[in-house]
């Protein structure tokens, strides 16, 4: 019997009552809760268990795997600072694997679907889309591979990152004492991440640490005369998991349609999200 499909449910389901006892405490608390939008991210993690069963690693660990065949090196894990190496460079891959996330439009399908809750609270967190594996952003972890790190590792790496942000994703924590707020990713600074006011966008990357925003440039803080507004951009009200995993690709394709010539086409696709061909443009000024 395969006792490891059980042992990786379990953390899962913790999180989605987790995520209910949020909800709950809300409600007591006489605020608006998203139940609608609770259930149809628990469709998204449904979805995407039914899919990563049929596609199993996908293109991203084919190319990891691949990578690891090119390493120049073969890091053992039996040192400390092998385990420290790989947090910070995992770390350093996150930032840039999200930055691109939002910044082409690729990688945006899917991510995309993280951001389509229009209320901001501990379902959002797990609401991650079924076609990562297809987009595979997470082949910005491959100089990690190439540099000797074991590929179950930088995955590893990656699901605790992931983890460790689900807290994040409340209004139920507030600030917290100035040291953590400027060396790690807090509930306040990924608040600001998923706000779609025209100030907060394509800000604030980081995983674990918010370190590297403060490096590169890209770390915001929340104004106090400006509250976060949630969701997309163009907000997407529907709650059937299929039509919030597909959304984005729909709109792809639609403009991929109307584009003309080769650099509108490859624009289209790995240009930033919000470039449209000349004749979309037109269409949705006439609308």
């Amino acid at each position: 019997m395969d006792f490891s499909r059980p042992l990786l449910l379990f953390p899962g389901l913790l999180l989605v009552l987790i995520a209910a006892i949020e909800g709950w405490v809300l409600v007591r608390r006489g605020r608006d809760y998203d139940w609608k939008g609770y259930w149809a991210s628990l469709g998204d993690v449904l979805g995407r268990g039914a899919l990563n069963l049929v596609v199993q690693g996908g293109l991203t660990g084919a190319m990891l795997y691949g990578i690891w065949n090119l390493r120049v090196a073969t890091i053992g894990m039996d040192r400390w600072w092998h385990w420290a190496l790989l947090f910070v460079g995992q770390e350093f891959c996150y930032y840039w694997m999200h930055r691109a996330d939002h910044r082409i439009r690729w990688f945006w399908l899917n991510h995309s679907v993280h951001h389509s809750s229009n209320q901001y609270n501990l379902s959002a967190a797990y609401r991650l889309g079924w076609t990562g594996k297809l987009t595979g952003a997470a082949i910005f972890f491959g100089p990690l591979v190439w540099m000797g790190f074991p590929v179950p590792y930088v995955v590893g790496a990656l699901a605790m990152n992931l983890l460790y942000q689900f807290w994040l994703h409340t209004e139920l924590i507030g600030k917290l004492p100035r040291p953590i707020e400027f060396l790690f990713n807090t509930p306040a600074h990924h608040r600001v991440h998923h706000a779609s006011n025209p100030d907060y966008i394509d800000c604030n990357y980081g995983g674990v640490l918010i370190l590297f925003d403060r490096l590169f440039g890209t770390f915001r803080d929340q104004r106090a005369d400006e509250p976060p507004r949630y969701g997309l951009v163009e907000p997407l009200r529907s709650y059937n998991p299929l039509r919030i995993a597909s959304h984005a690709w729909v709109g792809m394709f639609h403009d991929l349609r109307l584009a003309r010539g080769w650099r509108e086409t490859w624009l289209t696709v790995f240009g930033p999200p919000e470039y449209k061909p000349a004749a979309a443009k037109k269409l949705h000024i006439s609308c």
